[in-house]
């Protein structure tokens, strides 16, 4: 005999069987930066001229491109050929997590908006910028690449400008040195895959081209799925 279910039940079976895979699905960890951030939000980047900030970004949890990530008061700022006070590397980000996905808010200072091809500070699509470095617990690395016009553009851009290939626009901004020159501010999210998923990851250097490139990256916040 078969048995006619109220509309009720029907309703709470159907939350049930749509919800509970898709929580399962996903598990957002937040990586701690805060050791080890060698700029604040409020401080003058790129160049250093006044009213260049990244004041006007919210703090706190945010969600860019359906993940989770914590933006808090201080950033990672590596160097480039503009930027040679700032460091190379920045080492030992604590992870000691297994996971399958690292995502990341970053950008990088230089290379487009008003660094149009010709100038000297403007970057190619598709040079290599940077690394975020995985070091697992069995002593191997890998490297996931940075590459600009790819993951990241400049946080510079200007209306009509391209989107990275792969990195998605999550965050536009304004501060007064942008409008100065013509410019808006930009934040992307990249998701990269871990080659190594079931090996616990002990830490991550986050690592520049610094005497190669104008590009100088730098990231706001770090989230790893499960």
């Amino acid at each position: 005999m078969s048995r006619v279910l109220s509309t009720s039940a029907v309703v709470a079976l159907a939350i049930v069987c749509c919800s509970t895979p898709k929580a399962q699905a996903q598990e957002f960890v937040c990586i701690d930066l805060s050791a080890l951030t060698n700029r604040k939000l409020t401080d003058n980047l790129g160049s250093g001229i006044e009213g260049n900030s990244l004041a006007s970004l919210p703090m706190g949890e945010q969600i860019f491109n359906r993940v989770k990530f914590t933006v808090g008061p201080g950033l990672l700022v590596l160097g480039g050929k503009v930027q040679e006070d700032d460091p190379e590397k920045i080492e030992g980000i604590p992870v000691n997590r297994a996971f399958a996905k690292l995502h990341v808010l970053h950008a990088t200072c230089f290379g487009g908006g008003p660094n149009v091809p010709g100038t000297d500070w403007h970057v190619k699509d598709g040079t290599l910028i940077g690394q975020y470095v995985l070091h697992y617990d069995d002593g191997s690395a890998e490297g996931l690449s940075i590459t600009y016009g790819e993951d990241v553009r400049d946080w510079y851009y200007l209306d009509g400008e391209a989107e990275p290939s792969r990195g998605k626009v999550v965050w536009k901004g304004e501060n007064n040195r942008a409008t100065q020159v013509g410019a808006h501010l930009r934040l992307y999210a990249s998701t990269y895959t871990n080659p190594k998923p079931k090996q616990k990851v002990v830490k991550v250097d986050y690592t520049s081209r610094k005497s190669e490139t104008p590009a100088g990256p730098f990231c706001l916040a770090m989230t790893i799925e499960k």
